[in-house]
């Protein structure tokens, strides 16, 4: 389907609204992205006419729903290249998935072992591997970025050696929107440490980057349904079949068990083993209608619209009088974070939100990363598919009134 931003804008209803009798302006993508209303029908479709528990049910409900949840999956693992379904293991989203590698490499982690991050992780990709390592004895290496914003790549390869026992690594940072070469990183650590597992936070990376998880050869990829135009609530964890049908199980219940007794029980084959209980059904399907949707489209040209938004945000920006870029890294997701001179970025998002421009504003969830980059958080607006150069001609022109009244 060929791409067009303003047929793509009928297809997202809340866009439609007015926020403060001014038309709304959505850029807090990066925190969650609007749903087309393909997503809303199709949970909607659930709750209405075939609403059931999934896989063990004896009647037509329970078919219909199984069906289509199974076929989510399918969607997924397409959309990312998995080499099988049963690599598809649901979640709640990046954060969960990120915690069940963690519960596992926490077991297997012991002191003289490291765990390499970097500077820009967002807290569910430090915080996670911070207290694996501070419960095994392992040590957290933290890999330095520059003032621009991107990965210092020779001082993160000079920090790998034959003691790294994982590697996780942000697809695009949330704050900054640095993308990091993770193919390159990936074949880098490997050929250092045959050992190390490489896991990536994708929570970023999914709508706006080509992830196609044998290409890139990580061992886990992460991330959010509600970060790629589906529900919230809902995410995946990719992992390689031959590490998931070993990995020590998440949590125990219901679904996951293939064998039980008083005394023992025995795991299932994957995928459910590692999804223990009833299972987010209806966001499930929402989130397969997302996927499906968004395969229809020309992916490249999706990406260069985004780009092309970025750019124009970008430029006019930097002949701004008063505001500082921050993150300016060559390659990017459409992120925007920035400081201005006239105000604390709680007061800039306060004073938008008035004109119906609707942006995030603090440490974004990486305050490590703001005390390196000596500031206490920025403005961030963040574009998706659906955002136009209207829209950030709109920003900016609230970016002027915010700077005469903090002035």
């Amino acid at each position: 389907m060929a791409f067009d931003v303003n047929e793509i804008r009928t297809e997202f209803p809340i866009l439609n609204r007015q926020v403060h009798n001014n038309p709304l302006v959505y850029l807090d993508n990066a925190a969650t992205t609007q749903k087309p209303q393909v997503v809303i029908d199709a949970i909607v479709d659930y709750y209405t006419n075939y609403n059931s528990n999934v896989h063990r049910g004896a009647h037509q409900l329970a078919d219909e729903a199984t069906r289509k949840f199974e076929a989510a999956r399918d969607s997924v693992a397409n959309f990312i290249n998995a080499s099988s379904r049963c690599e598809v293991i649901w979640s709640a989203g990046t954060t969960e998935s990120i915690n069940i590698v963690a519960n596992g490499i926490a077991k297997l982690l012991k002191a003289g072992d490291e765990v390499l991050v970097t500077e820009m992780e967002h807290h569910a990709n430090l915080v996670t591997w911070q207290q694996a390592c501070l419960a095994s004895g392992a040590t957290l290496v933290v890999a330095p970025i520059s003032d621009k914003g991107e990965l210092d790549l020779e001082a993160y390869y000079a920090l790998l050696n034959t003691h790294t026992r994982l590697a996780a690594i942000p697809h695009a940072s949330n704050a900054l929107g640095s993308v990091n070469p993770i193919q390159a990183m990936t074949a880098r650590i490997k050929s250092i440490s045959s050992d190390a597992l490489v896991m990536i936070d994708g929570a970023q990376g999914i709508a706006h980057c080509d992830v196609d998880v044998q290409a890139i050869g990580c061992d886990f990829y992460a991330f959010s349904s509600h970060k790629f135009y589906g529900p919230t609530g809902i995410g995946v964890l990719w992992g390689k079949e031959q590490l998931l049908a070993d990995w020590p199980v998440w949590q125990t219940g219901g679904e996951m068990i293939a064998e039980v007794s008083y005394q023992s029980a025995k795991w299932n084959t994957l995928p459910y083993r590692l999804e223990a209980g009833t299972p987010n059904i209806a966001d499930v399907i929402g989130f397969g209608a997302a996927v499906e949707w968004f395969q229809q489209l020309d992916k490249q040209a999706v990406l260069a619209h985004e780009l092309s938004v970025l750019n124009c945000a970008t430029q006019m920006a930097e002949s701004f009088d008063g505001l500082e870029i921050i993150g300016s890294a060559q390659h990017k997701v459409p992120v925007l974070s920035f400081v201005m001179q006239q105000g604390h970025p709680a007061d800039i998002g306060f004073i938008l939100d008035r004109q119906g421009v609707a942006i995030r504003t603090g440490h974004h969830c990486a305050e490590p990363l703001m005390n390196r980059l000596n500031i206490p958080g920025t403005a961030r607006a963040s574009f998706a598919i659906y955002n136009t150069v209207n829209e950030v001609e709109r920003l900016f022109e609230a970016l002027e009134k915010a700077k005469k009244m903090l002035a």
